[in-house]
């Protein structure tokens, strides 16, 4: 694992693009630390309506990704999975979210029930934010018990009864050129990558390409077979994954990948010296 080369900070906003008061959001089912700061505009994962979209892990087929462009109030006791800017803290259990067209416009309120602290970072290496989760209306006594969350009434009373992201997971979004430009930043951090499906090699290893993702070039993508399922040619797909350096005998051990030599030296010798992305979520957004 390779050094971070940005500066965590736990304290909250000092201007423009310093550290929230958290600690990293982080994908429960990686139990991964992230770190992020910020406030720019974004754009929504897709364009493609979101009761169109589905993920592939089955315990995931009924979370909304995408345009999500009507109110909040609309989603409510679904789940979601959105992307968006940072805004401001709101105490040490929740954050403002923002994206352009997310929502009508409007910012919506995430609590952090991922069961890990949150740490965003100096000048961090992205500003954006998966978050993914239910949307409820706000019952602050239900939600501290219920997670197992200080929410005092002086900090989040205003909240009561609006509507809310309840996040179980979270992972940085960069911009494809932010991860092609330092990918080291992002090593052993769960990150959600737009693009599109290329080749697929078998029924868990296949490429994606996005405009300036890796300055162009495919990236490559393994997993659980269970998450992989159903990937046509073309689809575009929103990954929740870890980036790390490729290590063919570490992908086979760890995720009892079946390439033949012939598979494996051809992908040594396409992505021996490349960074690839280990899928924990997949979700498809369409053609």
């Amino acid at each position: 694992m390779k050094t971070l080369r940005k500066q965590r900070s736990t304290l909250g906003f000092k201007g423009g693009a310093v550290a929230l008061a958290l600690s990293a959001f982080a994908i429960t089912a990686c139990q991964t630390p992230n770190d992020t700061a910020g406030t720019t505009d974004t754009q929504p994962t897709t364009q493609q309506p979101a009761t169109d979209q589905q993920a592939t892990d089955p315990d995931d087929a009924n979370i909304q990704v995408g345009d999500l462009a009507g109110n909040l109030e609309d989603y409510l006791g679904q789940s979601v999975s959105v992307r968006g800017d940072v805004v401001e803290a709101v105490g040490q259990n929740a954050l403002i979210l923002r994206g352009d067209g997310l929502f009508g416009g409007d910012d919506v309120v995430v609590f952090n029930a991922t069961g890990e602290p949150i740490v965003l970072t100096e000048a961090g290496a992205t500003e954006r934010l998966q978050v993914t989760g239910e949307v409820r209306q706000v019952v602050i006594g239900e939600i501290a018990q219920q997670y197992g969350l200080t929410l005092d009434e002086a900090t989040y009373g205003d909240y009561e009864n609006q509507p809310a992201i309840i996040a179980e997971s979270v992972a940085l979004a960069p911009e494809p050129g932010e991860i092609s430009d330092n990918p080291e930043a992002f090593y052993n951090r769960v990150i959600a990558v737009e693009g599109e499906v290329g080749e697929q090699y078998d029924n868990n290893t296949f490429t994606i390409s996005g405009a300036g993702l890796f300055g162009g070039s495919d990236v490559l993508v393994v997993g659980d077979q269970a998450n992989m399922a159903n990937l046509g040619d073309d689809f575009e797909v929103v990954i929740l994954g870890t980036l790390r350096p490729f290590n063919a005998a570490e992908l086979e051990r760890e995720y009892n990948l079946t390439w033949d030599d012939n598979l494996r030296q051809s992908i040594e010798s396409d992505y021996g010296d490349e960074s690839i992305l280990v899928a924990e979520q997949v979700f498809p957004l369409g053609r």
